[in-house]
């Protein structure tokens, strides 16, 4: 009997050796993380034109080198539910006081610095004084990738990147001067879902959100409950094969997401249609308008585009003005006058 115990206690002590040795080895690997971009990235998120390098210091931020947009870069690490996690901020050149927030998700596979090298949103910030915010997704644990915990094909993680958000906020609050109702979200792929969720579980903090190539789970849409009328856009292509625009087991149709939010948001169940022309086959732009709060619901659909962070030489929209031209117009109350 005292044998069996004790080689119970034996086993016991040895399992929590190698717990404690894998999260050092996992937390390790998400201050560095070194994947590979993959479906649910841009085709260009693994590719980069920039030569940076990390000053890394003592403090939860520091100077980041880039050659990217005329004004401050940083990156930075904070702890957060027992997980270091990473974070790159872009302080655009005419930052001042009172800024808004514009937070910009990597898809799956992907990294928080290639999703700043390809959106294109600081030369944006440079002009309208914003703070841009990169975030970096930690590893879920059946695929060793990159990702955001959104339900779905990530229903095995157990991070919370909703409280990792809400704590960035905090952080941007006490370090900076932002304007608390003007934080917006903006994401591809993984990170158009993980915007999606913000609007429907951090709706308190979130004005309004753009996906690009992203939709909601089953979870995220069947768990939704955003905490005031929220301004929605999707941008996406028909030829779209990693996140198909009619859905699958994993993800709601793009109809079914607009359909919830044109709901929601008590909006004309009749769209004004617009047409993007174009040399790349062009596309649809479907405005749902006579919201609550005057916030509106609006899709642009590409007839030729498929999973990619869109712009106007491959695909007749420019993704991160169009993002940042829908998002301004919107504070936490809607529409501002």
């Amino acid at each position: 009997m005292a044998h069996h115990l004790f080689g119970n206690f034996f086993l016991i002590m040895i399992s929590t050796a190698l717990q404690i040795k894998m999260r050092l080895i996992y937390t390790i690997i998400l201050v560095f993380i070194t994947s590979s971009c993959g479906g649910g990235g841009s085709s260009t998120e693994n590719s980069s034109n920039d030569t940076n390098t990390d000053d890394s210091s003592s403090q939860p931020c520091a100077p980041y080198q880039s050659s990217i947009g005329s004004g401050l870069t940083f990156t930075c690490l904070i702890e957060h539910d027992n997980i270091i996690r990473q974070f790159y901020i872009y302080q655009g050149s005419s930052y001042i006081s009172n800024s808004p927030v514009l937070f910009s998700l990597h898809g799956y596979t992907s990294r928080g610095l290639w999703n700043m090298n390809y959106t294109g949103f600081q030369s944006i910030a440079d002009q309208n004084g914003f703070l841009v915010i990169y975030p970096q997704g930690t590893l879920l644990p059946s695929t060793g990738q990159t990702h955001w915990n959104v339900g779905g094909w990530t229903t095995d993680s157990t991070t919370d990147d909703v409280g990792f958000i809400n704590e960035v906020i905090e952080f941007l609050d006490d370090e900076y001067s932002i304007d608390k109702s003007r934080i917006y979200s903006t994401g591809m792929s993984n990170g158009g879902y993980m915007s999606f969720k913000l609007a429907c579980d951090l709706g308190s903090k979130i004005a309004a959100v753009v996906s690009v190539t992203g939709s909601m789970t089953p979870e995220t849409l069947s768990g939704c409950s955003p905490a005031h009328p929220t301004s929605i856009a999707q941008i996406h292509g028909l030829q779209d094969s990693v996140v198909s625009y009619y859905g699958n087991l994993w993800s709601r149709p793009i109809e079914e997401v607009i359909d919830y939010w044109v709901g929601f948001n008590n909006c004309s169940e009749i769209p004004e249609t617009l047409e993007i022309s174009g040399a790349n086959g062009g596309g649809i732009h479907d405005i749902y308008s006579n919201c609550d709060n005057q916030t509106s619901v609006e899709l642009f659909l590409m007839t030729n585009m498929g999973h990619d962070w869109p712009n106007l030489d491959n695909h007749d929209i420019q993704a991160s003005t169009t993002v940042w031209n829908f998002l301004s117009k919107y504070d936490i109350d809607g529409l501002i006058n």
